[in-house]
């Protein structure tokens, strides 16, 4: 078969919208990857700045091990979630759907404020074990970084559940049937077999829950304080306030690059399609 042959035309009508793909998207890449070299002077100045500087150093760390934590428990109680959905009739699996898809209708703004007054130091919990007589003294859950995972956690929980739900949906009943007609206690066929068949679908939680905490700003904005600076609001002050736009740019393309190479490690091992919740039939 001949080159010509092979020829899709649809490509003709492809074309026009990765034109507007490759303009749109990476032409800004290419300006913030631009700008990150030469703002406020050509060079590796603003790269250097991640070794030089004690702030950034600290900066990039309180993001990392945050993401990390919320990304932990975020999988831990989103698996605990699906699998009480998944394992329910259809009726009550659909009801407990709309309330996850509940969650994406509410703006992250208003459930950031309502923690506020939940956690306060006069909210509803503090009044609630001060009154018990469990405390004497209001607990600071909010303004620190305690406050800046409860919120984030409760957020990412949803994006956690519904690619390991999906996981959980495509395993086979007969396969854990097996498992026990061949001498597999309940909880020897839920490590042995159960989990392995769903590791798909967490590192597909876990990477979404990673990628989108890594980029989080509202929340960590609010219930931090000011106290607990993550990229995302370092970013904003860069950009608004201190207008060190070659900073911002650096710091956004350490983001973009981090996502990148986990993505790639992450190949290594094996199939993205796959641990994206792809390649099923």
């Amino acid at each position: 078969m001949t080159r010509t042959a092979r020829f899709n035309p649809g490509w003709y009508l492809v074309a026009p919208l990765l034109v507007l793909v490759a303009v749109m998207f990476a032409g800004p890449l290419a300006n913030i990857l631009w700008l990150s070299f030469t703002d406020p002077e050509p060079g590796l100045t603003n790269y250097a700045a991640l070794i030089e500087k004690d702030s950034l150093r600290r900066l990039v760390w309180t993001t990392v091990h945050i993401c990390l934590i919320t990304t932990a428990l975020s999988v831990i109680l989103g698996y605990s979630i699906a699998y009480a959905m998944a394992n329910v009739a259809e009726v009550a699996r659909q009801r407990m759907m709309l309330f996850i898809l509940i969650s994406f209708w509410i703006s992250v703004l208003v459930r950031t404020f309502s923690w506020m007054m939940l956690l306060g130091r006069k909210g509803l919990v503090n009044n609630g074990l001060i009154e018990l007589g469990l405390i004497s003294e209001p607990i600071p859950f909010v303004r620190n970084e305690l406050g800046v995972l409860i919120g984030m956690v409760h957020y990412m929980i949803p994006y956690a559940v519904l690619p390991i739900l999906v996981a959980m949906l495509g395993i086979d009943g007969r396969v854990l049937q097996a498992s026990r007609n061949l001498g597999a206690s309940p909880a020897q066929t839920f490590w042995r077999v159960y989990l392995p068949l769903t590791k798909p679908g967490i590192i597909a939680g876990a990477l979404l829950v990673f990628i989108l905490s890594l980029g989080f700003y509202v929340t960590p904005a609010i219930m931090g304080g000011g106290k607990v600076l993550m990229i995302a609001e370092y970013i904003s002050v860069q950009v608004l306030i201190t207008l060190k736009w070659g900073t911002a740019a650096m710091l956004a393309m350490l983001m973009l690059g981090s996502v990148l190479g986990l993505l790639y490690v992450l190949s290594r091992f094996m199939k993205l399609s796959e641990a994206l919740g792809g390649g099923r039939t």
